[in-house]
């Protein structure tokens, strides 16, 4: 079977954005989910994170959409916003060239009544958390009446994180002609009994389950619980990755964690459910820009989070789950680029261990000792926040003019900016954020003057 899209029968609107956005070859979730999805079957396929797997999904479902009809054809349900973001994203990209095609998110984190005026005409493709999505079919702002597609994506996340029920309730307001998309990283019985009450006869597809040996170089190291942060700090000082990502169990844990590391120099923050949706926003935003070199999170705050270029994972203990484990390293060794995944194991991890074991041989390492002179590896970017954003008519373009002008920054310095309704976020060289900061503080962008300052600190 070839693999070049060009074989695919798609809408020339279709192929042109795939063909501006250089996707030439597909990723084999793509080759073998692909023609069984542009044929409307039913598809359950096993795929990990980083996998194509929003691309495959995102072609089948904008083939369907007929933008004539005003009506919501495509539902796309995840279990975190921030995946739902990303989904959102890809689709827009997509379907660049299929005019008047409307896109909306609806997740939580903000009142439901904000998001009512965006469904008055209702929308042909909408992605959402399934708790958020209920909640609007309740209030009958949105209609499931004319869905042709159903897509669960990261579907164990969603019943990991308890959306079973939401999930059903929500189904049970769409046509049962609908095509329904499955995907998952794992492939556990529960998966298998949703399918089974939610497809009709469905195609199974099944790659990049495992995460490959020559991308990733993984290390499991025994160390006596209370000697876990030594080892930790000793890891991260040898290996010296640029971003690192520390799993922990708990919040209690991450925030310890997170704090102890904080004492010892290293730019690192702190992922966990307890966060207000925002602060969470610039978490994941300092991380993904560099300008923290350590995420430490739960395994539930970081679900739906695909950082590209992820330099290395840390479990702080084992997953009481092997698939688990494999989704977490399955985040590092992406696209070409090397990965490690370290593991810090203590005695009474013998079970989990265990476990691991029987999936695969486990490689044993020697923690390091780093030389007394080694310092905690300096974050490269800092990220800048101007209080003023979409509403302010502010475009990604106003900012870079204002840095590489009358701020004197070399555009090299400059990384990604993102605009949000009320706030702008721009990625900078941190040896050049003092520059930037008086810069843009002493200048204006547009004519007008914003309040700006280094993320995470105050004004």
């Amino acid at each position: 079977m070839t693999s070049s899209f060009s074989t695919l029968p798609l809408a020339p609107a279709l192929a042109q954005a795939l063909e501006v956005l250089g996707f030439a070859t597909m990723t084999p979730v793509q080759k073998h989910a692909l023609p069984s999805l542009l044929a409307g079957r039913d598809v359950t396929a096993q795929a990990r994170t980083g996998s194509g797997k929003t691309v495959a999904f995102g072609l089948a479902l904008l083939a369907r959409v007929d933008v004539a009809h005003a009506r919501t054809q495509v539902l796309v349900l995840c279990p975190t916003r921030e995946l739902a973001d990303q989904v959102s994203t890809e689709i827009r990209r997509l379907a660049r060239f299929v005019a008047n095609l409307r896109v909306v998110t609806l997740c939580g984190g903000v009142p439901v009544r904000t998001q009512t005026p965006s469904l008055q005409s209702p929308p042909h493709v909408v992605v959402g958390t399934p708790g958020r999505i209920l909640d609007h079919l309740e209030r009958e702002t949105i209609d499931l009446g004319g869905l042709k597609v159903l897509v669960l994506d990261e579907a164990d996340r969603m019943l990991d994180m308890g959306f079973l029920e939401s999930i059903t309730d929500v189904v049970a307001q769409a046509p049962a002609t609908r095509q329904t998309l499955l995907f998952s990283a794992t492939y556990p019985d529960e998966i298998r009994a949703l399918s089974r009450r939610l497809q009709r006869d469905p195609v199974d597809v099944t790659v990049d389950n495992v995460v490959s040996a020559a991308d990733i170089e993984e290390l499991f190291f025994e160390v006596e619980p209370g000697r876990k942060l030594d080892a930790l700090a000793a890891l991260l000082l040898e290996h010296r990755p640029d971003s690192a990502l520390v799993f922990c169990h708990t919040r209690n844990d991450v925030r310890d964690v997170t704090a102890r590391l904080q004492q010892r120099g290293f730019s690192v923050l702190a992922l966990h459910g307890e966060l207000e949706q925002r602060e969470r926003d610039e978490v994941l935003l300092q991380f993904a820009n560099k300008s923290c070199a350590v995420l430490v999170a739960t395994d539930v705050a970081a679900r739906g989070l695909d950082i590209k270029g992820l330099a290395a994972v840390v479990s702080w203990e084992l997953p009481t789950d092997p698939d688990v484990h494999v989704h977490r390293i399955g985040r590092t060794g992406r696209a070409g680029h090397p990965g490690i995944a370290l593991a810090l194991c203590s005695a009474r991890e013998r079970e989990r261990i265990a476990g691991l074991a029987r999936v695969g041989p486990l490689r044993w390492g020697q923690l390091p000792t780093p030389a007394p002179q080694a310092t905690p590896l300096p974050p490269p970017m800092t990220t800048l926040m101007i209080e003023g954003g979409r509403q302010d008519k502010l475009r990604a373009g106003d900012v870079l003019g204002a840095l590489t002008g009358a701020a004197g920054l070399p555009g090299n310095a400059v990384g990604k900016i993102d605009i949000t309704a009320r706030h702008s976020y721009v990625a900078v060289s941190s040896a050049c954020a003092t520059l930037a900061l008086d810069g843009l503080r002493a200048g204006k962008i547009k004519g007008k003057a914003f309040r700006v300052w280094r993320l995470g600190r105050p004004a």
